[in-house]
């Protein structure tokens, strides 16, 4: 056993508890991956499901005062009625699919039966200074059939964006169904649609392109990658020990002294 005493060496004996704590620190690494994947992929495929889903009437998905689901989140609907542009608001700091920084046109739309959709007409680049209004292309006029993805509410807690006050007329931070049926006075179905059709005239607003998939094969790969770390550790560390003891022993036999060579009558 004295070939291992060196094992109790201060530098051995930090080395292993480093190995011995890496281990489960990487095995924990791999099963947070794992989570994240089945997650990613869950997210995936109930938006994948809700985008291929059939259309239906936005009335059977929301009311005034629903909390939109996530299984009701992309869902297309449909709704007819008119655009109130007199009531529209843009939304502030908006980005388009290259990164450039505007608004969000929402835009009331009165449904027959009286009670108000959110439209969300898409984003416009900010005219100058974020302060003036946007010069916006008007909505088709007349009674009209808008189709679109079924949004939830926009909060800070879930999106991060603070809910500034102070704003320049006619300027909102967050797309939210209540705050939006105290500002009109009206029924106000929960969330929003983002306009899919009719397509923008004129090339604006931009539509919202569809949401992406989150690439849960990453997190995949990564689970793997921890786990074969966590294997990697006690090998590697085997693999020192063995170059220790080999080290340990070329150093002794350099140290042996040389055999005489016999002496000759």
């Amino acid at each position: 056993m004295h070939r291992y005493r060196f094992l109790l060496s201060r530098q051995w004996v930090i080395l292993t508890l480093v190995a011995i704590a890496l281990i489960p620190t990487m095995i924990r690494l791999g099963f947070w991956q794992q989570h994240r994947y089945e997650e990613r992929t869950a997210r995936n495929d109930l938006v994948s499901a809700a985008l291929h889903a059939e259309p239906v009437p936005v009335e059977r998905l929301t009311s005034p005062g629903h909390a939109v689901t996530r299984a009701e989140k992309y869902r297309t609907v449909t709704a007819t009625g008119t655009f109130e542009t007199a009531k529209e608001v843009v939304v502030r700091r908006r980005t388009n699919a290259d990164g450039e920084v505007g608004f969000h046109v929402l835009t009331p739309f009165v449904l027959d039966d009286g009670k108000v959709l959110l439209v969300n007409r898409g984003w416009v680049p900010a005219d100058g200074a974020q302060t003036a209004f946007p010069k916006i292309p008007a909505p088709p006029a007349g009674r009209t059939t808008v189709t679109g993805r079924l949004m939830a509410d926009e909060t800070t807690s879930a999106s991060g964006i603070k809910n500034v006050e102070g704003l320049p007329d006619r300027q909102i931070m967050l797309i939210n169904s209540e705050e939006e049926a105290r500002r009109l006075g009206a029924r106000v179905l929960g969330g929003y649609i983002q306009q899919t059709a009719p397509d923008p005239k004129g090339g604006s607003p931009e539509q919202i392109s569809d949401p992406g998939s989150e690439d849960a094969p990453l997190n995949y790969a990564y689970m793997i990658q921890w786990w074969l770390f966590a294997a990697a550790v006690p090998v590697g560390w085997w693999f020192l020990v063995r170059r220790e003891i080999r080290d340990q022993e070329e150093a002794a036999a350099q140290q042996q002294p040389e055999e005489p060579e016999p002496a000759t009558v």
